[in-house]
């Protein structure tokens, strides 16, 4: 059901507003005011203008009395005076009110209905109210006409900048939360991606006030109801690896955990599609089809076929759907408690093993770190991996001190007997440049194995530097790769790389000691 709205109560007067317009409608607005094109597969394509990922040194929340006490303020949260939000409100009201037609997107946060935001999107494109149609929870007609007056509302004023010389602005880019207004203001950036992270933020403060749990993380479930969340963060295969054809899947990016079991924040996907094939991600693939939203990808003139290789945009390429559009989705997108967590990490220094089981004490160490790597580049063909720790596995987003979100998890893992498990998707045999990237297909088996309870049963070995328990036999992965150091052609080299990641763990938990116990301390890799 879509139909006007007025918007007069927001300080907004103009008169033609449609809300919760059809997919159709917004196809048809898209392509006439945003150049959006229709790609070959009917997934619509479009483009974020500059900013092609989310701006994290330009996101701001509102200090006040009520919530200061509660935020881990510095680079992740950074403070705003109320003046600075109210001054950037009226500009994203004053941009909006210079519109012929706005778009409002209606919908929920949170599957269980007992912790289920209302959300208002407010808008000038049909790009970014598709966007959001697909990545809430789509009212149904009769939810849509008792909506009532949202929990929280979006002004995305992304098309009209920020006035740098208002104070605390860094640039023409500003996100802002206020807990107080109940309000996100965007202005300066297209990326839609902004809009679904500032309500996962929203979730983040909220849930934890009331004993909740939020993750960033993906859940599927089995034929018999067990359930694993994958934690990791961008590149490591969140996405890809819940994306199971013989799993339902709860959802791809934010869940809760609550007394009675998980549910899933969102009523979309969003995966990235740089590399995209139909023989890797079928389920991913076969979604990009009618109501897609496809950003920032190269699409042929003639033909508006996909080149899902072309970087030439950016490496952040991106696809986001409903869930439905997942042949096995659970809906609706909740499930029990966990049986198995893995935490997933591309370890482009070649020196975690593909698969460990941790301790009580080493999955809160490895939750807190936070650990990938990327490839920083290459200098006259050297290439060297540069370590990546984001607490929680996304402390973009995190709200309350980290400690807060691992005290959770250490007691729901204690109270449901959750085993954890550290899967590394990245490098074997040495590091980026010289070993070899982990095969999608050696990792499906290893979670596969996880699954069946066959990896539970292995022979194991204690790894001596990061003291994980180490499988050293998964079925359909070669044993040459289950013990890193023996894929290495150099013992010292392999050595050497480990102490230097070790390290760096080390180096980063230090910020960690004082609100960690020693047992969780001391969980971490042995420096020598």
């Amino acid at each position: 059901m879509s139909g006007t709205l007025d918007l007069s109560s927001y300080g907004i007067q103009v008169t033609d507003v449609i809300r919760n317009a059809t997919t159709a409608m917004l196809y048809e607005h898209a392509i006439v005011d945003h150049d959006a094109v229709i790609a070959s597969t009917g997934a619509l394509a479009t483009r974020s203008g500059d900013k092609t990922g989310r701006s994290p040194k330009d996101k701001r929340i509102v200090e006040s009395a009520a919530t200061a006490g509660d935020i881990w303020w510095g680079d992740v949260n950074i403070r705003l005076a109320e003046r600075s939000f109210m001054i950037n409100r009226q500009r994203a009201r004053d941009y909006l009110n210079t519109r012929k037609r706005l778009f409002v997107t209606d919908g929920f946060a949170g599957w269980d209905p007992r912790y289920q935001l209302k959300i208002r999107v407010i808008c000038s494109s049909a790009y970014h109210a598709l966007f959001m149609r697909n990545m809430l929870i789509r009212p149904t007609d009769e939810e849509l006409r008792s909506f009532g007056q949202p929990d929280y509302t979006i002004y995305n004023g992304g098309y009209f900048p920020a006035n740098p010389y208002t104070a605390q602005m860094t640039s023409t880019t500003s996100v802002d939360l206020s807990f107080e207004q109940r309000e996100i203001v965007i202005l300066g950036t297209q990326y839609a991606g902004e809009m679904k992270k500032g309500v996962f933020t929203i979730m983040n403060y909220l849930m934890p006030r009331q004993g909740v749990l939020s993750m960033h993380c993906s859940a599927n479930e089995g034929a018999g109801g067990d359930v694993t969340l994958f934690f990791g963060l961008s590149g490591t295969g969140k996405t890809t690896l819940s994306a199971d054809p013989a799993r339902e899947l709860i959802g791809d990016d934010e869940h809760c955990w609550t007394n009675e079991g998980i549910f899933n924040i969102e009523g979309g996907c969003y995966a990235k599609v740089i590399g995209l094939t139909e023989e890797s991600e079928p389920e991913i693939y076969d979604a990009i089809r009618f109501g897609a939203v496809l950003e920032n990808v190269v699409c042929d003139p003639a033909t508006h076929r996909v080149h899902y290789d072309d970087a030439s945009i950016t490496e952040n390429t991106r696809v986001a759907y409903p869930i439905e559009f997942i042949p096995r989705a659970k809906i609706p997108c909740v499930g029990g408690h966990p049986k198995n967590i893995v935490f997933l990490t591309c370890d482009a220094f070649g020196v975690l093993p593909p698969v460990s089981k941790l301790t009580a004490d080493q999955a809160m160490y490895h939750f807190v770190s936070g650990y990938t790597a990327k490839v920083a580049g290459t200098e006259m063909g050297v290439t060297e991996p540069t370590a990546t720790f984001s607490t929680c596995f996304g402390a973009a987003f995190m709200v309350w001190h980290p400690s807060r979100y691992a005290e959770l998890l250490a007691a729901k893992i204690d109270q449901h007997q959750t085993d954890v498990w550290l899967v590394n998707t990245g490098w074997s045999g040495g590091s980026y440049g010289t070993g070899r990237r982990m095969s999608l297909a050696s990792t499906r088996a290893i979670i596969d194995a996880i699954h069946s309870g066959e990896l539970a049963k292995a022979p194991t070995e204690i790894d001596p530097i990061f003291g994980f328990e180490v499988p050293t036999q998964c079925p359909h992965v070669a044993a040459e790769i289950m013990q890193p150091k023996l894929a290495w052609s150099s013992q010292e080299a392999y050595e050497a790389t480990a102490q230097k990641l070790a390290k760096l763990f080390h180096d980063n938990f230090e910020q960690f000691v004082d609100q960690s116990s020693p047992a969780i301390a001391n969980a971490g890799p042995i420096v020598s």
